[in-house]
């Protein structure tokens, strides 16, 4: 027979349900202008927002993601407004899902099995090709805590009014930081619930290192030995270190980055051909890319996009073949260093895969978190074994440098 205690239990649990979905079912207070192209939105209120953070939320890059946008995925804009003061800016993409971009395990194919069926539009507050808190921006001195709720309800708008389009069942915050984590938890109230993804790998660059030589320098004796041989072995190979034209390579770069592409688990969007070239005509001297060439002949890039303090080494591409012949990926892994250097940057942000090459040089991992919602008891069970399908590797412990 149940207890007063578990009965007092069983009541706060359905009254905090209730005043959940309450919270879900009500508007937050505040207003909203909604647009498909970041052009429709106000620039002022925008850039107002918006100014002072990542390079990926500014109306550039927004730009060159409408203009060359995966076929399976929708930008999305929106400003989030208090008594008529803009305080908030959110960047979503509405993402196609099939079964077929998703990893496939031997060891969970019981589990895929279930999944064969799905053909599911997610709604992702942030931007599938890039990694960070690129979703939501608050205006400086504003509190998220307080914010969270229009973000909520904004997305919330979005996803209803997507819905001619393909309605989205899942909506994600990708990307969460831990200078952000503290605030989420309003987000609870709408049923969003974090899960923990792969670290950013990133590399505090030392006031002191002012080019690449330094950072060397700064090695230990095994690991300052082993670029050196790396870089050596890469040029007795026949590749040369070069800057790349990305209008004159574009159609290049796009065969090295497929081949890479296609060893990837998971294919949530391909890259059309132009986008490297869009984004590098709307970022200008804020976006270079360093390649390996052999014979005159293009075999493996790199980017990097500089991002106020940050530098971020995005997309890459090689020729398959070429890899048998030199390490090339680690070749320009240690080149981002000194472009990263010598752009200024005071950290540099790798990403999320390859996490061993990048710890060898000296990357510490930051934790990400992506906060999910889902709308029904089946999605639940789907995005559970969905996720549960992702591999999730542990950054490895390195300590090359001096101490």
């Amino acid at each position: 027979m149940p207890t007063p205690r578990s009965l007092k239990n069983i009541g706060d649990k359905v009254r905090t349900l209730h005043a959940r979905h309450v919270a879900r079912h009500s508007p937050s207070g505040f207003e909203f202008a909604f647009a498909d192209r970041i052009d429709f939105l106000d620039a002022a209120a925008w850039e107002h927002v918006t100014g002072h953070a990542s390079i990926v939320q500014g109306r550039a890059y927004q730009r060159a993601l409408e203009r060359a946008a995966p076929e399976n995925v929708r930008p999305h804009h929106a400003l989030i407004y208090d008594a008529g003061e803009p305080v908030a800016a959110v960047c979503a993409q509405s993402v196609r899902v099939r079964a077929d971009q998703l990893p496939q395990q031997a060891s969970k194919r019981a589990k895929l099995a279930r999944l064969a069926a799905i053909d599911e539009t997610v709604l992702v507050c942030g931007n599938v090709m890039s990694w960070g808190p690129h979703g939501v921006c608050f205006r400086p001195g504003g509190d998220p805590a307080r914010l969270w709720p229009a973000v909520a309800d904004a997305l919330y708008r979005m996803r209803r009014g997507d819905k001619l389009c393909g309605e989205s069942a899942l909506v994600l915050v990708k990307d969460v930081d831990e200078t952000l984590r503290a605030s989420m938890g309003t987000l609870e109230r709408f049923s969003y619930r974090p899960l923990e993804t792969e670290p950013n790998m990133v590399l505090a660059l030392a006031p002191r290192w002012k080019t690449y030589d330094d950072y060397l320098a700064s090695l230990t004796g095994d690991y300052r030995r082993d670029a050196k041989k790396l870089a050596k072995k890469v040029e007795a190979a026949g590749f040369e270190l070069v800057r790349v034209d990305v209008a004159r390579e574009a159609a290049r770069m796009h065969e090295l980055y497929l081949q890479v592409h296609a060893e990837q688990k998971m294919r949530l969007f391909t890259l059309p051909p132009e986008f490297l070239a869009v984004l590098a005509e709307e970022l200008g001297d804020r976006m270079r890319v360093l390649g390996l060439r052999k014979d005159g002949r293009l075999m493996a890039f790199t980017s990097l996009i500089v991002d106020g303090d940050t530098a971020i080494g995005s997309f890459v591409g090689h020729d398959r073949a070429a890899l048998a012949e030199a390490p090339l990926y680690l070749r320009l892994l240690h080149a981002l260093v000194g472009e990263a250097l010598e752009v200024g940057a005071k950290r540099l942000s790798l990403g999320r895969t390859a996490l061993e090459p990048k710890a060898r040089l000296g990357a510490k991992p930051e934790r990400l978190a992506t906060w999910v919602r889902h709308r029904s008891p089946l999605l639940n069970l789907v995005l559970r074994s969905f996720l549960s399908a992702i591999p999730h590797d542990e950054a490895p412990e390195r300590s090359p440098f001096k101490a």
